[in-house]
């Protein structure tokens, strides 16, 4: 019998075209609404914290609270979304975030008009513990959706859309940010999330259809009613995950410690809020131009022909953001300026390069079956990055400038690249010819 022939080119584009068209409304555009007010309020959280009367050390560790919930998030963000679904909780959390961000702008608008106290410095970090909290669901909770409707051979690209969106709302949410701000009080920002996030929870609400059935989505197995051979696929996708963790968690670090350091590094050189957030919004022009050859890349040659060049140029650009900083601080105002925005743009460039990138490469690492919960022990890993990165800058601020911070991240992300050049092309999918992605590699597959 003949076997029947490969689709032919039109007809996959007919697919990938079909299957993005349908994502569109239930994750695409409500992760660009939901990013572009986080994106807008980042930026400043750092800056209303001096303001409330943080030093520069405890501001910056202000980002450890979404370190710690990203590293103890994962799990139960899973538990949630296996028992109520997907859409439940991604519109539970979604509300509580409205709520969070209308009661913080309540609450520490008036530590920014006047004296600050104790209460409103609290405030500021009860309203980052449930931010961090509500995203853990929405991060786990659209990245299995994705799993689950993307094909195997669009995966990267689907992924790469999915960042993109995220990149988009890092120039919107900026932009936004700075003509709330030229308005009134930083805290106005808080409004300006709850809105986008309000938007964005309706969108799910509506169009997000059913993914994983409740109860699915398996959590973090437990031995003794797991067979030797599950457990053995257990270590098995552990192991790969941690080789592959160790050179992406730096460009986790580095992404986490970017809305930390450049505005940190820009108020020390003298930058008023808004052209931070200026700088916010410029950088991530290059992210989106970089979306699409990413996916394409990732696809066609493989994760590794992303991955390492994203790790490398970012590191770079933290490098010379330390150096720009040393070498131009007190020259004025348009000095300190590119002293920000040039190495600004280099990561910007790197970061746009590795678009959708780890969570491609949680999918790729992840059996089908019980997707959801191998995403969380992924996510685990990746949220141990996160951790470590407001350690580094409040380690390093201790005893030196913010621009030495700079200048650690980049060394971490530096060697994560290096480290991923050796790993990555052994435990993924390696790339070739084929429209629909590479063939994955056998070895380790687990």
């Amino acid at each position: 019998m003949t076997a029947a022939p490969p689709p032919s080119r039109s007809a996959e584009e007919r697919t990938t075209t079909q299957v993005m068209r349908q994502l569109v409304p239930s994750v695409y555009v409500p992760t660009l609404l939901e990013f572009s007010g986080n994106s807008a309020l980042l930026p400043v959280i750092p800056l209303m914290a001096l303001a409330l009367g943080f030093d520069v050390p405890q501001a910056a560790a202000l980002s450890l609270v979404f370190g710690i919930f990203s590293f103890l998030g994962p799990i139960p963000a899973a538990r949630l979304i296996s028992r109520m679904g997907a859409r439940p909780a991604l519109v539970l959390t979604g509300a509580l975030l409205v709520v969070s961000n209308v009661v913080a702008y309540l609450l520490i608008t008036p530590g920014l008009q006047g004296d600050p106290a104790l209460r409103h410095r609290l405030a500021l970090i009860a309203a980052l513990v449930v931010m961090a909290a509500c995203s853990q669901v929405w991060t786990l909770g659209r990245q299995a959706y994705l799993g689950s409707a993307l094909p195997p051979g669009m995966r990267a690209r689907g992924m790469t859309a999915f960042g993109g969106m995220i990149r988009i709302g890092q120039v919107v949410g900026p932009l936004l940010g700075a003509i709330v701000l030229g308005l009134g009080q930083d805290s106005v920002v808080f409004l300006l999330y709850a809105v986008t996030t309000a938007a964005a929870t309706v969108m799910v609400g509506i169009f997000l259809p059913v993914g994983e059935t409740r109860g699915s989505a398996r959590t973090i197995p437990r031995g003794r009613s797991r067979s030797p051979l599950h457990r053995r696929l257990d270590r098995a996708v552990l192991l790969r995950m941690i080789s592959i963790g160790c050179g992406i968690a730096p460009v986790m670090i580095s992404r986490v410690n970017r809305p930390v350091i450049v505005p940190l590094l820009g108020a020390s050189l003298g930058l008023d809020s808004t052209l931070i957030s200026l700088v916010f919004g410029a950088s991530a022009v290059l992210e989106i131009i970089m979306v699409i050859p990413a996916g394409v890349l990732m696809d066609r040659f493989g994760r590794a022909a992303v991955a390492v060049p994203c790790g490398l140029i970012m590191g770079a650009g933290y490098v010379l953001l330390a150096v720009l900083a040393a070498a131009l601080e007190g020259h004025g105002q348009a000095a300190a300026l590119v002293a920000l925005l040039v190495p600004s743009a280099l990561i910007a460039l790197g970061n746009g390069l590795g678009s959708g990138i780890v969570m491609t490469l949680g999918i790729d690492v992840s059996p089908v079956h019980g997707r959801t919960g191998y995403l969380a022990w992924w996510n685990t890993l990746m949220g141990a990055g996160r951790l470590v990165a407001p350690l580094v800058v409040s380690g390093v601020t201790i005893v030196a400038p913010v621009a030495a911070a700079g200048a650690a991240t980049g060394v971490l992300c530096l060697a994560g690249g290096l480290w991923l050049l050796r790993a990555l092309p052994r435990l993924t999918p390696s790339g070739g010819t084929r429209a629909g992605g590479g063939r994955p590699v056998p070895a380790r597959r687990g």
